[in-house]
């Protein structure tokens, strides 16, 4: 009987152990994810608002014109999707 004993308390301790391994690595890779704090699109978003401020401000008529390309550069994932979908037909 001892020995049932045993076993379950050596097979508990290694379950448990594996679910500090697990809940480490969980921690791990939520801090490696996190680590540069707006995630991997930022470097992506960044290039892509100066280029697209770069062409909207340099094709602006006006100084208004201006201040309209510098609003759509803030927001120009919204055009890109949209074309996109318009493209495919969705």
């Amino acid at each position: 009987m001892k020995k049932i004993y045993k076993l379950i308390f050596i097979i508990f301790n290694m379950v448990k152990k594996r679910k500090v391994k697990e809940t480490e690595g969980k921690k791990m890779k939520k801090n490696m994810c996190n680590s540069c704090g707006n995630g991997c699109g930022g470097a992506f978003y960044g290039l892509g608002f100066l280029g697209s401020a770069i062409y909207y401000i340099s094709t602006a008529t006006g100084f208004w014109l201006g201040v309209l390309g510098f609003l759509k550069a803030l927001v120009w994932p919204v055009f890109l999707v949209y074309e996109v979908l318009k493209y495919v037909g969705a």
